[in-house]
């Protein structure tokens, strides 16, 4: 899995489906893959103004979020960022992700989780992106996103499969230690 992709490379997630023939209950009797390509998703929901505009709020004390899709293979999230609001650093658990700024800019670092036998080092910081742009990522992502522009930001995240926990991560000097475990129904 890569650990960041360029703007202009998908990432693809394939999932094997069982298909039953009608009336044979619940025994599978072919397979079948199923692709979700969740930068095409994210592009597709950010084009769809109706979906989201409406949702569009900013909160002085912490981000604001809304989930606008909760499709069975994925789901879509919309959040808004005043300047100076970000994440800490976390990942998506199990789940890849894409997502599409479609206000103002946001700022993204990453961390290297290449080594599974040492502590994860910080990367680079891959950079801001503006209204329009988009990151699409795998499994094992670990990044920390902000609003360091100086207006307003809004962006729009799809994740396949859908989220159901995140780690937080600490930053010590150049590393990261896991610190929490949010899982969904308890803290989002």
């Amino acid at each position: 899995m890569p650990l960041h992709t360029r703007p202009d490379r998908a990432t693809t997630l394939t999932a094997l489906t069982t298909l039953t023939a009608p009336g044979a209950g619940a025994s599978p009797t072919l397979e079948a893959r199923t692709t979700v390509n969740l930068a095409e998703i994210a592009r597709r929901l950010a084009g769809d103004r109706s979906l989201w505009a409406g949702l569009v709020d900013f909160d002085p004390i912490s981000r604001y979020y809304a989930r606008i899709a909760a499709e069975p293979d994925h789901e879509a999230w919309l959040l808004t960022w005043l300047p100076g609001q970000g994440t800490e650093w976390h990942d998506h658990g199990q789940s890849a992700g894409s997502f599409v700024v479609l206000q103002g800019q946001l700022s993204e670092r990453v961390a290297d989780l290449a080594a599974p036998d040492r502590t994860p080092q910080v990367g680079e910081d891959v950079g801001r992106l503006r209204a329009g742009q988009q990151r699409t990522f795998g499994r094992r992502y670990v990044h920390h996103v902000s609003n360091e522009g100086p207006d307003p930001a809004v962006s729009l995240h799809v994740y396949s499969p859908r989220l159901t926990e995140m780690t937080t991560y600490a930053l010590t000097g150049t590393s990261l230690r896991p610190v929490d475990l949010q899982q969904k129904g308890v803290d989002w």
